[in-house]
């Protein structure tokens, strides 16, 4: 099966076009607590989308799934609600999927268990060293549906320059393998356009199908609305580059045979990119 493609925004516009295109997930984005403090510097997405964008997305998506990064698991504060106040909300305005980012520990898995309680499915944000250490137990732990590798925050947590540098030393393809063992689905990362990227997004897709992933997320570099708001020319974008990206999918599945020619050049390109870094 093809890639679950994810896309993140709380634009009904934007979100239609990529349903339209044939993104599989509208990913709703709502952490923002701690995360700032974590990525400060980074060129890195800090959404602060809504359980109101949740709501709105629910009513005009017709294929998409609806997807959300809640917070992580807190306490209620005078800044904001609890956890389970958070999670009732999202599920209510009408969130398919849950994930939950940068946990530590198996009691926090069990806790957002427990509080999404079978209402939607569930998604694990693999993205500190601590929760990578105990993978195996997680996979066991009753109720989760599908588990994700976040490299942004997980090449921070192992204090790499480039998040790509997870592909090299093997700390994916072993957290894929405790995935797969356990019997639960798994992604990892974002996928720009072809030939875009440090990393180019071919080489990364061919590892997501020889690491037997799942789902990706659309980097904000596919699409940059940030930058690009006219609507005729994002719907462009996304009629042009994702036929691109599933027209390689399907060479994937074909000649499968190609797969560890393609890592041998993930590896070189990786080495020589992290070079340049530490040279600065």
């Amino acid at each position: 099966m093809p890639l679950k493609l994810m896309y993140i925004t709380n634009s009904e516009d934007v979100a239609h076009i990529a349903e339209e295109a044939g993104v599989d997930r509208i990913f709703v984005d709502m952490e923002y607590i701690g995360k700032t403090d974590r990525q400060g510097g980074m060129d890195t997405v800090q959404s602060r989308h809504t359980a109101d964008d949740v709501r709105r997305l629910a009513q005009c998506l017709n294929k998409s799934e609806l997807f959300v990064r809640v917070n992580p698991i807190h306490e209620k504060t005078d800044k904001y609600s609890s956890s389970k106040e958070e999670i009732d909300e999202v599920i209510e305005a009408g969130a398919d999927l849950l994930m939950l980012p940068y946990f530590k520990t198996a009691e926090e898995v069990q806790t957002f268990v427990k509080y999404v309680d079978g209402r939607a499915k569930t998604v694990l944000l693999v993205e500190t060293p601590e929760a990578a250490a105990i993978a195996e137990n997680l996979v066991k732990i009753p109720g989760i549906d599908e588990m994700f590798i976040g490299l942004n925050d997980l090449s921070l947590g192992y204090g790499k320059n480039f998040m790509f540098e997870l592909l090299l030393d093997g700390t994916v393809e072993e957290l894929c393998l405790k995935f797969r063992k356990g019997g639960i689905p798994y992604g990892f990362g974002g996928i720009a356009s072809l030939g875009k990227g440090m990393l180019p997004s071919e080489y990364v897709i061919k590892e997501h199908y020889r690491l037997g992933s799942t789902c990706a997320i659309l980097s904000r570099s596919f699409c940059r609305t940030d930058q690009v708001t006219d609507l005729k020319e994002i719907q462009k974008i996304f009629e042009t580059e994702l036929p691109k990206i599933r027209e390689l999918e399907e060479e994937c599945r074909v000649y499968s045979e190609y797969f560890w020619k393609n890592r041998q050049q993930v590896e070189t390109k990786i080495r020589q990119i992290c070079e340049c870094e530490d040279a600065k």
